[in-house]
């Protein structure tokens, strides 16, 4: 057996904590690291004291997207120290959102790693200056 790659150990890790996600439509799992350390994660669910879409249902606006939950980078990014979010990588189980990826570049991430995609043109724009990479599960 080949040991896994750090990138494919922690997308891992963000599959698992997807598992959590209280929205039907996409479970969504975020894990930020740095220097191999896990530092937060984050999926995503309603928030601290709200019903969740499993029990009455999504939230849905007039682009058709949830609106009831929080995604899960910015669970992930809410729940970490400012100083911890500077200069790491965010593992995230789908392409982030456009809202997503203005919160990781805001928070100091300097590289993102998603396993499958979530097409947003507005991506190049926020996460220029981010290496970001597309890493699909290859079965």
């Amino acid at each position: 057996m080949t040991r896994k790659s750090w990138d494919e150990y922690f997308l891992d890790i963000a599959s698992a904590v997807a598992t959590r996600s209280t929205c039907p439509r996409l479970n969504v799992g975020c894990v930020v690291v740095k220097d191999k350390h896990i530092v937060s994660t984050g999926y995503n669910g309603s928030i601290h004291g709200h019903e969740h879409c499993e029990e009455v249902g999504c939230l849905i606006n007039e682009q058709g997207r949830c609106i009831r939950t929080l995604h899960a980078e910015e669970n992930a990014v809410i729940h970490a120290e400012r100083h911890d979010l500077r200069g790491a990588t965010a593992y995230v189980t789908h392409e982030p959102c456009e809202k997503c990826a203005k919160t990781l570049a805001q928070a100091g991430i300097i590289r993102i790693v998603y396993r499958d995609s979530y097409p947003n043109p507005y991506n190049e724009l926020f996460l220029k200056n981010i290496e970001v990479v597309h890493m699909p599960l290859v079965r």
